[in-house]
């Protein structure tokens, strides 16, 4: 018996780190057992000893990941590493068999707005809980990560029967369990979710990396064109995704070399019809493609990060026109900037905005900062309500940008410092012909008048508009029928045609000659 028990051992070459590592895979019994057979009863004991408190302190540690299901094999690798390395144990083991696999990438929606509400430590909470929802829905020969950008890959274990309708289904109980009230500090929140799939048959390359590439792009194309969250890899998506990286590093480079400039659009009082205002917009002059709105380009500088850095240069060449204004002896009397909540995020905004302001030489009064409805009614708390106070108490104007296509409360408005509220187009197109419409703006009209907050309608595209938001009493309008947005030299020159068609009584501080 000892003799065959020392070949087993020369064979085999266990070693008690390798009982070990049986123990975790298979189970304590089969390594016990495994001790026994060879190297006798006592080192079975002493082997079990020695596991146990091991094994429970494995397990105990392994509680707190934020990956579901609990397996060894890939220790020590990273998170995409490890699921990469068990699709292409699926390639192996799938392989003649009439077995397929899969690999499923799941987005969760407003990482930002939820770390901006709730800070980086319950987002991170809340990605854990997250995942042990996905969890549930999968067998434990699945395999569940976090990658390192946020999102979760899944890559699903070989089975005989396996269509890319079945993944969509799979996908679809995910986003369902996901869609399960989550609390957070008593606050209940449900999570939206995107997905994208790609069976193994599917995929451009027969190896996990291309695998779990093509559930992204698949994931990817999901998140800005797929109206059902969920979406299959093709080949189109490969080429869609081609053009869209190309559309990055084209609108980065732009950025730099000056291409993407500020475009300006007036606001006019709808009492005297002066101009009370302008908005900078960004607009690409593309060298081949002429002039390109936001809409083709600013998801590709939201991918490449440089949300931001737009806003640096939109803020700098809107100081820019206020002081060449100032010079040319034209009074506007402030420029409207739209700040992301990229921006709105970043501890130094205001000190960047109050520098950029003493380098222009300009009063902060001057400058009005432009905020999305949804962020105001996203961000209750953290870093973006801090910076919006303190831009608010250095003198800027709060302006609140798109109002009715998002939820912010009265309290939210007052609680952000807000002096201005933007009608958005969808409120104003057609308010001359559409009882309906006129109504919502009037009630918007008598709910800002005593809170003293000003109004300002955009996307006034007809005379007729414009004409019935002045009888409404709405103080400002910014649209098409009064000018589209235009570069820095023809603002110039729109400013005193303009007025000259006034009659001098008609502007404020202009006397008549």
């Amino acid at each position: 018996m000892i003799r065959i028990q020392r070949k087993a051992r020369e064979r085999l070459s266990v070693s008690p780190d390798h009982l070990r590592k049986l123990a975790e895979l298979l189970g304590l019994p089969i390594a016990v057992f495994g001790a026994g057979y060879l190297y006798g009863p006592g080192a079975a004991g002493l082997f079990a000893l020695f596991a146990i408190p091991f094994l429970l302190i494995r397990h105990r540690s392994l509680q707190g990941q934020d990956f579901f299901p609990l397996r060894t094999a890939g220790e020590g690798l990273t998170p995409r590493e490890q699921i990469v390395m068990h699709l292409n144990d699926g390639y192996r083991s799938a392989g003649g068999k009439g077995l397929n696999f899969g690999c499923l990438a799941i987005g969760i929606d407003g990482g930002p707005q939820l770390i901006a509400r709730f800070g980086h430590a319950q987002h991170a909470r809340l990605l854990r809980r997250a995942a042990d929802r996905i969890g549930s829905v999968l067998r434990e020969s699945d395999l569940l990560r976090r990658m390192e950008d946020g999102h979760f890959a899944v890559a699903v274990a070989p089975v005989r029967r396996i269509t890319s309708d079945s993944m969509a289904e799979l996908a679809q109980r995910i986003r369902t369990a996901l869609a399960e009230p989550f609390d957070i500090e008593g606050v209940t929140i449900r999570l939206g979710s995107t997905a994208g799939h790609c069976l193994a048959g599917r995929c451009p390359s027969p190896d996990g990396e291309s695998l779990l590439c093509a559930a992204e792009l698949a994931l990817h194309a999901t998140r800005n064109f797929g109206a059902e969250g969920i979406r299959a890899f093709s080949p189109e998506i490969a080429r869609s995704n081609a053009q869209h990286d190309e559309l990055v590093a084209s609108a980065a480079a732009a950025l730099e070399q000056g291409e993407i400039v500020a475009y300006f659009q007036p606001q006019v009082s709808t009492h005297t019809g002066d101009v009370t205002g302008f908005e900078a917009l960004a607009r690409w002059l593309h060298p081949s493609r002429g002039l390109l709105s936001p809409a083709r380009f600013l998801p590709a500088l939201q991918d490449a990060g440089l949300s931001a850095r737009l806003g640096e240069v939109m803020l700098s060449q809107a100081l820019s026109a206020l002081r060449s204004w100032d010079r040319a002896g034209l009074r506007v009397p402030h420029v409207s900037v739209n700040f992301s909540t990229d921006e709105l995020m970043d501890p130094s905004l205001a000190d960047h905005v109050a520098w950029e302001l003493d380098r222009f030489d300009l009063r902060p009064h001057r400058l009005n900062i432009e905020i999305l409805e949804t962020v105001v009614s996203d961000a209750p708390g953290g870093q973006i309500e801090r910076n919006i106070a303190t831009l608010s108490r250095l003198g800027c104007g709060i302006d609140l940008d798109d109002f009715g296509t998002g939820n912010a409360s009265i309290s939210a408005i007052r609680r952000f410092a807000v002096n201005r509220i933007k009608i958005d187009r969808s409120l104003v197109t057609n308010v001359d012909s559409d009882p309906g419409q006129r109504r919502i703006v009037s009630a918007v009209l008598s709910m800002a008048a005593p809170l003293d907050l000003g109004i300002v309608a955009e996307g006034v595209e007809t005379p007729a508009e414009h004409a019935i938001l002045a009888q409404l009493g709405c103080d400002h309008v910014q649209g098409y029928t009064i000018a589209r947005p235009m570069p820095l030299d023809d603002a110039l020159t729109w400013i005193r045609a303009h007025r000259r068609n006034l009659t001098p009584a008609e502007i404020p501080g202009r006397r008549a000659t």
